[in-house]
């Protein structure tokens, strides 16, 4: 039996991340930390000669958290724009976790169709050593670009 080597986790601060705004691409040097998540919708179906009732997937719906630093004007300008205009951009991002340190590679995620929940467009806060801003948001679709390799048990 076989376990996972240490150097196989995958560190958090290694890989990269873009935002693609209306086929703008944008490096997120900017960005702290991301997650994004499908929650699947179920039902219940109960069923003839079984007492317990079972579960069917439904649906999905997709949401995210970021936060960043506020270094950029990026997402100000697009509720800003929104204000002005009327429209807002199609945005997609691309999130790579990539550990030199580990022998699985890579995996790569676009989590696309973002719209983003709120966006913060002024910001001062005398008791914080740096700005940063916590962003929400949905997303409809995703695809998966690259897989992590299964790792070799030690």
């Amino acid at each position: 039996m076989g376990f996972l080597k240490s150097g196989d986790v995958i560190s958090g601060r290694e890989g990269t991340a873009f935002i693609t705004i209306d086929g703008r691409n944008v490096p997120m040097f900017f960005l702290k930390n991301f997650e994004a998540t499908i929650e699947l919708q179920k039902g219940e179906v109960p069923v003839l000669g079984k007492r317990m009732n079972q579960q069917k997937v439904t649906g999905a719906t997709g949401t995210g958290s970021m936060t960043i630093y506020k270094v950029t004007s990026e997402f100000a300008k697009i509720a800003i724009d929104y204000l002005k205009k009327g429209t807002v951009p199609s945005i997609n991002i691309k999130i790579t976790n990539d550990d030199p340190a580990s022998s699985i590679g890579r995996q790569s995620t676009l989590v696309k169709n973002i719209l983003l929940d709120s966006i913060v467009i002024a910001k001062l806060d005398i008791e914080s050593e740096t700005l940063d801003e916590d962003v929400d948001f949905t997303f409809d679709d995703a695809d998966l670009l690259e897989q992590f390799k299964t790792p070799t048990l030690g």
